[in-house]
């Protein structure tokens, strides 16, 4: 017996960011994924409601698997999250500065309408200055050499710490993605650009220094394949055709509906008949790969088998791009299996050959002339890096994707947040008495919001010293500088060594400053650019300005919340 339930009234809300709760929640996610940042992070164990466990370092893994109740939490995973799904980097500066920014702005007492007109022109210096050719934190990359290239795939990889790699692995593997990121890259095209596919391949069990980049496409080795089959075949061009419908045989791609059948006839020897004929027609066309996304029908794959063709089936959507794009010609995927394969489907394979890593088997397809298109063999010592080192794989490509639009990259090491810090407060200090008018502010109101901006950008630097140590500014280039944590105070202007970017060098007598102090505004100098002193880390240029602009806006966004209305039901 069914029975009525009186719809529950929304709950409206009143400026969520003056609830000690909705505070409290922010404060405890801003250190969750401070924490996480930089090679020396500290990992997190998610576990699941299923019972499974992941350890991660990495702002896509940790931001999906976040749930809150409270709307402002989600709303802000939600922003960075999108911004970490365009752009693979970034995505622990943008969280941890949006959500700094946020806390500076509350502890300032700044009026909501006014840090968001604030920090919009905050914003658009730091963009302005960072698209300047002079600015001092911007380099642009060098693909005359592959040195730049791998110490931006090196950055990215030795910030994921969960990945647990030596300094060698680290450098094996970031050479492996700048490898295979080249062969992505087609020698000549005509019209638009068209970037290649890497097929990665995990393999657990092995070295990570047994990783390799294999031009082509490897998959997996199918289980009913004899062993000498795939090496049967003479060195030259193999056809190939593409299914991405089912040949199970079950009608999977008629979708829901009727079907009539004559009385008397049985269908599945209709249907097992015309799969022959498929399969008939492939043999006569000489086919000698014969390819499906999904499952292929075991009598049709006995008869195939019989007449000298290789079967790969639930291939999977993953890999039907990468190896539509191996085919000479582009094979097209057959759709449908009601009517004969057409000549334009066909594709062809150079050779078709075996490679073993540990116990697991691959077939190794070859182009038969220039492709873009490669396999990465990921080897780990369990399941659980080797998932991890796979994404951070995936993402480290795509960042190195991003500089072929925008061939630039920004000091790492938290230099670029001190030096971006030191020119805002410098720029607007100076201007401080006719910028506030324009902004519809007092001049202290004005000083007050770059202020707190300026600390929410040296708050992601100091983040990244997790063992007690402290963070300092030169006062000279306004490089970011990590001192042990048994240093003293009196110690600050006569510590050695070099910046965390790697391009700066200390010396005796260099005026310094502790970052969670106060200290005078000063213009960054210019560095002279000697060859010989090069950064040892990179920021991905195209990903941090994004990662800026959505940090800013999505704080503004929480600032400006007046009500938050939820249903209970």
């Amino acid at each position: 017996m069914s029975r009525l339930v009186k719809k529950s009234p929304s709950v409206c809300t009143d400026l969520p960011l003056d609830s000690t709760d909705t505070r409290k929640k922010l404060r405890i996610l801003l250190q969750l994924l401070k924490s996480c940042i930089g090679p020396k992070g500290r990992l997190k164990l998610i576990h699941n409601n299923i019972g499974g466990n992941v350890t991660t370092s990495t702002s896509s893994v940790l931001l999906s698997a976040i749930s809150s109740t409270q709307p402002l939490v989600n709303l802000i995973k939600t922003s960075i999250f999108n911004h970490v799904c365009r752009f693979s980097d970034c995505g622990l500066f943008a969280a941890v500065f949006c959500l700094a920014l946020i806390e500076q702005t509350k502890l300032s007492g700044l009026r909501g309408h006014v840090a968001i007109g604030l920090y919009k022109r905050f914003l658009d210096l730091c963009t302005a200055y960072l698209q300047q050719e002079d600015c001092g934190c911007k380099m642009k990359l060098d693909y005359n050499s592959s040195h730049d290239l791998i110490k931006l795939a090196s950055s990215v990889i030795s910030s994921k710490p969960a990945c647990v790699l030596t300094e060698p692995e680290v450098l094996h593997i970031s050479r492996l993605s700048v490898q295979a990121f080249l062969l992505t890259v087609p020698c000549s095209s005509t019209g638009g650009l068209r970037l290649g596919k890497t097929a990665t391949l995990p393999v657990e069990g092995l070295s990570v220094k047994t990783s390799a980049v294999f031009p082509g496409l490897l998959v997996d080795m199918p289980d009913s394949l004899p062993p000498n089959q795939a090496e049967s075949f003479a060195p030259r061009p193999l056809r190939v055709v593409v299914f991405s419908a089912s040949l199970a045989g079950d009608l999977s791609e008629i979708g829901d509906g009727l079907i009539e059948v004559n009385p008397g006839a049985d269908a599945h020897s209709q249907i097992l008949d015309q799969l022959l004929e498929l399969g008939k027609g492939a043999v006569n066309d000489e086919v000698k790969l014969f390819v499906c996304q999904k499952v292929v029908h075991p009598v049709l794959q006995q008869y195939l088998r019989s007449q000298d063709v290789v079967v790969m089936e639930r291939m999977g959507v993953a890999l039907m791009e990468p190896l539509l794009q191996l085919t000479e010609t582009g094979a097209r995927p057959v759709a449908t299996v009601h009517t004969s394969i057409p000549a334009k489907a066909y594709g062809s394979v150079s050779s078709l050959s075996t490679l073993q890593f540990g116990s697991k088997k691959m077939l190794h397809l070859l182009p038969v002339g220039d492709s873009s298109v490669c396999s990465m063999v990921l080897c780990h010592r369990n399941d659980t890096l080797l998932s991890e080192l796979k994404v951070v794989c995936q993402k480290t490509e795509n960042v190195m994707r991003l500089t072929l639009k925008e061939p630039y990259v920004l000091l790492g090491g938290g230099c670029t947040e001190t030096h971006l810090a030191a020119y805002v407060r410098h720029k607007v200090v100076d201007e401080a008495a006719g910028m506030a008018p324009a902004l519809g502010c007092s001049g202290e109101e004005c000083l007050l919001g770059v202020e707190g901006f300026c600390r929410a950008l040296e708050s992601v630097a100091m983040a990244l010293e997790h063992d007690g140590g402290n963070c300092a500014v030169d006062l000279k280039h306004a490089h970011h500088w990590i001192l042990p944590a048994d240093g003293g105070r009196e110690d600050t202007e006569d510590s050695l060594g070099v910046c965390s970017c790697g391009l700066v060098e200390g010396g005796p007598g260099e005026p310094r400053a502790f970052l969670n102090t106060g200290y005078p505004h000063f213009s960054p100098a210019p560095l002279r650019r000697d060859a010989a002193v090069q950064p040892r880390v990179f920021d991905s240029f195209t990903a941090k300005i994004n990662a800026l602009q959505v940090a800013v806006e999505t704080a503004n966004l929480a600032l400006d919340v007046r009500f938050v209305i939820e249903d209970t039901n």
